[in-house]
């Protein structure tokens, strides 16, 4: 991204768009290096538009929540190394499946970046998904204590 900065701001406009993911605020259980570096990149994004906040190239946080793709068909999904998290693996992997079958195309991450692309002063981060996951969950777990937000994914995934 260091050398795109430079050249945009030597051009005086621009935008960069990194596709993060909501996993990054809520995660999903058994996915921790995915989450996490989800969660390094919005963080890594959001200290670069604090850097160039007088700076006419926009830098973007594209959150994406469940989309349908064939991502999840590569993820290993049992935990081998210890027989105690097949149950909770297995549920996990459950939920994620059906909630999968629900979700909508790619077209709409598709539609929203050109749509990010087009707009003269585009939001610093924004999510796409259905409403529940892209809108209600994160306004509800913005105000909620941890222990709380805990406790809500964990019944979400059914674990």
């Amino acid at each position: 991204m260091g050398l795109a900065l430079v050249a945009m701001r030597a051009r005086g406009h621009g935008l960069i768009i990194n596709v993060t993911s909501l996993a990054s605020r809520l995660p999903v259980p058994f996915m921790a290096a995915y989450n996490a570096a989800k969660a390094a990149m919005a963080a890594y994004t959001m200290s670069i538009q604090l850097e160039l906040p007088d700076s006419n190239v926009r830098i973007v946080d594209l959150q994406p929540a469940d989309i349908l793709t064939s991502f999840n068909d590569a993820v290993l999904k049992e935990e081998e190394q210890d027989p105690r998290y097949r149950e909770r693996v297995t549920k996990t992997w459950l939920a994620v499946d059906r909630n999968m079958k629900n979700a909508p195309p790619p077209d709409l991450v598709a539609k929203r970046a050109l749509e990010l692309i087009d707009s003269p002063n585009p939001p610093p981060r924004i999510t796409v998904g259905d409403a529940f996951q892209s809108k209600v969950a994160p306004l509800i777990f913005r105000f909620l204590p941890q222990r709380i937000r805990v406790w809500g994914l964990k019944m979400y995934y059914g674990i």
